[in-house]
């Protein structure tokens, strides 16, 4: 069973599948929809088959698939997971069956809306599992086109302004990505990612790649001051659009960092440890403050993914602060395996908080939060739901929110009291804008007609609110499945960057 070239048939089926829909999906309308969501469901499970094959207790590369693509320049179609990828593919296919589902009523040209997201999928499992950094680029690039279409073709009132700016951002960042990707390939003549990894580099070019790869990624991710992108591209986006931007193509930014910047270039990664550090504490304290400015629910929830995501960056360049105060491994480790944590739990909540305002939006097309009030007393089972996710947002004991920012935190204490103590700031804002939008919005008095007349969830929105709450809880409670799957990967990173590669 474990001999199918697995990885190929999750970035392809879905590919395939949208392309399908684009050439048959008018003439089949009423087979577009149960398409889409068994080709996502045969996707869920077969990532779900790569796990139960996948050894946790080695860091190699595995499921590994290699053929030559472009032989004059040694680039290779060449594909693999470790415990770093492995949870990011598995996010990423459950995202899909939930979006698909969430997307039963979109009656504009809803086959081609499916299609883009599809194709979106296939290209982003590509990405997590390149192990070609030209293979990677390529992927990383081509997301863009489907992501640009569902924003731009089926998004809010001003979507071509925001659609414009989330490409010319990311191409912009990407194209310091590519140039630093040559210059190692005319040094090493090769784009293989081991090899790139064994690359000896001066410190003065390494400082000038890891600047490259900073760019790239810290606009993926986003980080403070790059990222005036992330909220004019939800509030445009459809509810589908904002779900799988916050939880899955997010966390490129942070994956790039963890397979790039960290192993290529770390001895530039230790020199300028301060500016990330710096940016992240930056994002988690002034942008949660931001997010308790915001009177549009969509753009609280992606001011918020900025400050949480703060955590990601925060937890993986703490690793270099640690090991030059204490030389520990272990807290360098903790560090690292809670930006990865971090990265896990904040795809199921983002995406959860942004379906439960797309219910709420379907309903009575408001984002406005001004435009709600006692939404518990018509939607008793919607509104335990969604207070649970927020809550999760703000870091409550017993989620997975919770478990990826205490394990920075814990490792921010091994490198700085006050990094420690800055983070942890996040909790009381995250608090503070996750109780004012569940005060205002679900509690108190019914404010108005509208909202007197809201009927609760129906069974496709049970279905997505359940798969999300279970995995809130469960990784809350449990989280062991995924430390481990990712712990022999994050220890072998370690151990590859306390060496250096400066030649």
């Amino acid at each position: 069973m474990f001999d199918w070239p697995l990885l190929s048939l999750l970035v392809w089926i879905p590919v395939v599948a949208g392309g399908l829909l684009i050439g048959f999906g008018e003439r089949f309308a009423d087979l577009v929809r149960p398409f889409a969501l068994l080709t996502t469901v045969v996707c869920l499970l077969l990532s779900l088959v790569l796990y139960a094959g996948f050894d946790a207790s080695t860091a190699a590369m595995q499921f590994e698939e290699k053929t030559v693509w472009i032989q004059a320049f040694n680039i290779h179609y060449h594909l693999g997971v470790d415990g770093l990828s492995l949870p990011l593919i598995l996010l990423t296919t459950l995202i899909g069956v939930l979006v698909v589902i969430g997307g039963w009523t979109i009656t504009d040209r809803p086959h081609q809306y499916l299609a883009a997201f599809l194709a979106l999928q296939g290209l982003m499992v590509g990405m997590f599992a390149a192990l070609d950094a030209m293979l990677f680029y390529v992927f990383f690039e081509a997301m863009l086109v489907p992501m640009f279409l569902i924003i731009g073709i089926w998004g809010g009132p001003n979507r071509i302004y925001a659609t414009i700016k989330f490409f010319l951002f990311t191409f912009f960042g990407s194209v310091f990505m590519l140039v630093a990707l040559i210059w190692m390939y005319l040094q090493g003549g090769s784009f293989a990612i081991a090899d790139l990894h064994q690359l000896p580099i001066p410190l003065e070019a390494q400082i000038w790649i890891f600047l490259g790869f900073l760019i790239a990624f810290a606009v993926k991710v986003p980080m403070w001051p790059v990222h005036t992108w992330l909220p004019d591209a939800h509030v445009e986006a459809p509810t589908g659009g904002s779900v799988v931007l916050a939880a899955v193509m997010l966390k490129i930014g942070g994956y790039g960092l963890v397979r790039f910047s960290l192993p290529i270039v770390p001895d530039a990664s230790a020199e300028l440890d301060w500016l990330v550090i710096g940016l992240s504490l930056v994002a988690i304290t002034y942008i949660g403050f931001v997010a308790l400015a915001q009177s549009d629910m969509k753009k609280l929830i992606a001011y918020s993914s900025i400050s949480h995501m703060g955590f990601v960056t925060l937890g993986l360049f703490l690793t270099f602060a640690i090991l030059r105060n204490s030389g520990e491994l272990t807290g360098a480790g903790l560090g690292i395996s809670g930006a990865m944590v971090q990265m896990i739990s904040h795809g199921f909540i983002s995406g959860a908080m942004f379906l439960a305002v797309g219910v709420l939006y379907d309903r009575m097309h408001s984002r406005e939060i001004s435009s709600y009030g006692g939404v518990a007393n018509t939607m008793p089972w919607f509104a335990m739901f969604a207070v649970l996710f927020f809550m999760a947002n703000s870091g409550l004991p017993g989620t997975s929110g919770f478990v990826g920012e205490f394990m920075v935190i814990l490792a921010a204490f091994h490198a700085s009291f006050w990094f420690a103590f800055i983070a942890a700031t996040t909790l009381l804002l995250g608090a503070a804008y996750s109780l004012w939008l569940v005060k205002r919005v679900f509690y108190g008095e019914i404010s108005n007609d509208h909202v007197a007349a809201l009927k609760d969830l129906g069974t496709r929105e049970w279905i997505m609110m359940v798969t999300l709450a279970v995995l809130v809880i469960g990784f809350g409670v449990w989280p062991y499945p995924l430390i481990e799957m990712m712990e022999a990967s994050v220890q072998n990173l370690v151990a590859h960057i306390v060496q250096s590669k400066v030649a």
